[in-house]
């Protein structure tokens, strides 16, 4: 089956309400998807299994890296598992974006494809997040050695032998910084990790606003970045 060699890592916590119309949206094109149940309260990972993911459980809530490496372990499980993709449980993300991403990795000339809100127009952020973000990009293309135009999207794809040497210590919103970091400075093979970029279009929604989409959110991942 197309895509069977590809895995979804969704960490989940309280999205109840969007959850299975998220999942059911994925599997259309990506059968392979892992929930990552980071503590919620909420019906989350019940509604996540019925739509047709595997869930994995987090007994309390350890914050979105721990979610992600937990998902990665996971997915390394498989030994069919090509690519990982991590994808946001809020309904942010589209997956028309994941299968561009996804084809453009397949090309086999790079071994990490990053979303980017920056590359198109299709994006709504606020003129003062945008600012936030581009300074919070700003400061981890200096510190990382990457040279990327949205370092802190949600949405990359990951090949297999990346995720495999991948090891995600902070476990809050620092954690997307911790990995630009650890992919720029990755060699495999000898050679440092090739990685791209593709434009995407995250849906803001009053969902997601509500869930902490905000100006002060985007505020706090530089704090936190800059703290780190």
């Amino acid at each position: 089956m197309q895509n069977d060699d590809v895995w979804l890592v969704v960490p989940l916590y309280n999205e109840a309400a969007v959850i299975a119309d998220v999942v059911h949206e994925a599997r259309a094109v990506f059968p392979n998807i892992v929930c990552i149940d980071d503590g919620s309260t909420d019906a989350s990972a019940k509604r996540a299994e019925l739509a047709g993911a595997a869930v994995v459980r987090h007994p309390v809530n350890l914050g979105q890296g721990a979610a992600l490496q937990t998902g990665f372990d996971y997915a390394l499980g498989d030994p069919s598992m090509r690519y990982v993709v991590t994808y946001d449980a809020d309904g942010q993300h589209q997956i028309q974006d994941v299968d561009a991403m996804v084809q453009r990795i397949r090309r086999g000339d790079v071994q990490v494809v990053f979303g980017s809100r920056f590359l198109d127009e299709r994006n709504e952020a606020s003129v003062p997040k945008r600012a936030v973000l581009r300074a919070a990009v700003a400061y981890t293309n200096a510190t990382t050695g990457t040279r990327l135009t949205d370092a802190h999207n949600g949405l990359r794809v990951l090949r297999r032998d990346v995720v495999e040497k991948l090891d995600i210590t902070q476990n809050r919103m620092a954690h997307a910084s911790e990995i630009v970091a650890q992919i720029g400075s990755m060699r495999l093979d000898g050679a440092k990790v090739a990685y791209a970029e593709e434009p995407v279009h995250i849906l803001y929604t009053d969902y997601s606003r509500a869930k902490g989409q905000s100006l002060w959110n985007a505020v706090n991942i530089l704090a936190e970045l800059i703290w780190r």
